[in-house]
């Protein structure tokens, strides 16, 4: 029977130090988000004027920001990249059963705890990403929402709040900042700091820190299952017609 443990990478203590790189990386992400949070409307008439709709605009600087920033963490984590997909490599059929399972119990307990919460509420951040699918094509936006974004937020909230954070921090503090931190930041500046809108995004969150700690810090492993969970909601967002996604919507509130 093969263990979890058979699948842990080697531990390299030299691959989770931090690097000047990850400084950069994590200084242009908080300084943009930050930006956009409390003066982002400053831009708006601008980025209208450069942009044939408000929709192209949004996904620009989405894409010039998640581009900018998924470079620079490729490069910086370019050693673990490699290490955790030859660890994945010596047991495809794991990762080939673990990626969906692990996406359907992240669905769960995000229903678990919204039925906890006692209410229901799309965030800000939901509500922007829905409007952006109905504007623009799949093929402009699975690569953005499925490939790039979920791999810069992996390396920041993951292998770095986590895998290199721990060697300074308890790791139980690490992940607990993982999770709040990735859920707060996915609807700081857009509406009120709410549980409903909170509780998505701290399941997510938790299941992604559960994969990757289990894992033994594997880096592409969280990654997957959340390229997947992306991927199944940019599936359903585009398969059902916007009048219907707008009933829903309307019913949910």
């Amino acid at each position: 029977m093969v263990t979890t443990r058979r699948l842990l990478p080697a531990q390299r203590p030299e691959l989770y130090r931090f690097s000047p790189l990850d400084f950069t990386a994590v200084s242009l992400y908080v300084a943009v988000a930050a930006f956009f949070a409390v003066a982002g409307e400053l831009i708006i008439p601008l980025l209208r004027l450069i942009a044939p709709s408000p929709a192209a605009a949004s996904y620009g600087v989405n894409l010039l920001f998640y581009g900018c920033v998924g470079v620079l963490a490729l490069f910086a984590a370019r050693r673990v990249v490699a290490r955790d997909l030859r660890v994945l490599a010596t047991r495809p059929w794991f990762t080939a059963a673990m990626v969906p399972l692990a996406v359907v119990a992240m669905m769960i307990f995000t229903a678990v705890l919204v039925v906890m919460g006692g209410t229901s509420e799309t965030s800000a951040n939901q509500a922007g990403l829905q409007a952006l699918i109905q504007q623009v094509p799949a093929w402009l936006m699975v690569p953005l929402i499925v490939v790039v974004g979920p791999f810069v937020e992996e390396y920041i909230f993951r292998h770095l709040l986590i895998g290199k954070l721990s060697r300074r921090i308890n790791i139980w503090i690490c992940c607990a900042l993982s999770v709040v931190l990735f859920a707060a930041l996915h609807i700081v500046g857009q509406e009120a700091l709410t549980v409903a809108a909170l509780m998505p995004y701290l399941a997510m969150g938790a299941t992604l820190v559960f994969v990757y700690v289990w894992t033994g810090r594997n880096l592409m492993f969280s990654y997957f299952v959340h390229a997947a969970k992306n991927l199944l909601a940019a599936v359903f967002l585009y398969s059902i017609p916007p009048e219907l996604l707008d009933q829903l919507q309307q019913v949910q509130g």
